[in-house]
């Protein structure tokens, strides 16, 4: 049994889905921990993952996620997070609407020994307003390339489908089964 750690459940929803449907287990060690500043995420996601191989002695893997904004100049990226919490979506569409931005999540998966990553890009714009019932983090802004409607109006299955985190998890899943790993 593989550990995700995150303190998010919106992304424990979203693992727990797509590990279930590909037959394989998924505990979830709900904590936050503490990350660097870089200006990408494999590298905040590598560096973490070797602070926590000294905390967690069970295969577990790891999320961060950033949305990189043309018209910003790639901000928030990284500190997507830091800036949803201190600016919210609002901000954004006000000085980002209409501009081309993709999702970047790079999962981080340490075994012990080796700490692998998976990356997963998804490319679209910042809507000019919010839509959907899904109100988790960016979606209700977003709207992915191909479409005419926001992430938050996406049913879970279809944006695990399309999703930055979904094209990560899939490369993990698939990583996970060719090593023999439930």
């Amino acid at each position: 049994m593989i550990t995700f750690i995150t303190s998010n459940s919106h992304k424990y929803n979203e693992v727990e889905d797509l590990f279930r449907k590909n037959g394989l287990e998924l505990k979830w060690l709900k904590m936050k921990y503490e990350e660097i500043q870089a200006d990408d995420n494999e590298t905040i996601c590598r560096d973490s993952c070797i602070k926590l191989n000294q905390e967690i002695k069970s295969p577990f893997f790891i999320d961060d996620t950033g949305l990189y904004i043309d018209s910003l100049k790639g901000f928030p990226g990284p500190f997507a997070s830091y800036v949803q919490d201190t600016l919210g979506n609002s901000i954004i569409l006000k000085i980002a609407s209409g501009s081309d931005a993709f999702f970047k999540t790079v999962i981080g998966f340490s075994n012990g020994n080796e700490i692998y990553t998976f990356s997963g890009i998804l490319n679209g714009k910042i809507s000019g307003r919010e839509a959907g019932s899904n109100k988790f983090g960016y979606d209700p802004i977003f709207i992915p390339e191909g479409y005419d409607k926001t992430l938050a109006e996406l049913s879970v299955d279809e944006k695990n489908i399309i999703s930055h985190r979904g094209r990560a998890l899939d490369k993990f899943i698939d990583f996970l089964i060719s090593k023999g790993i439930k």
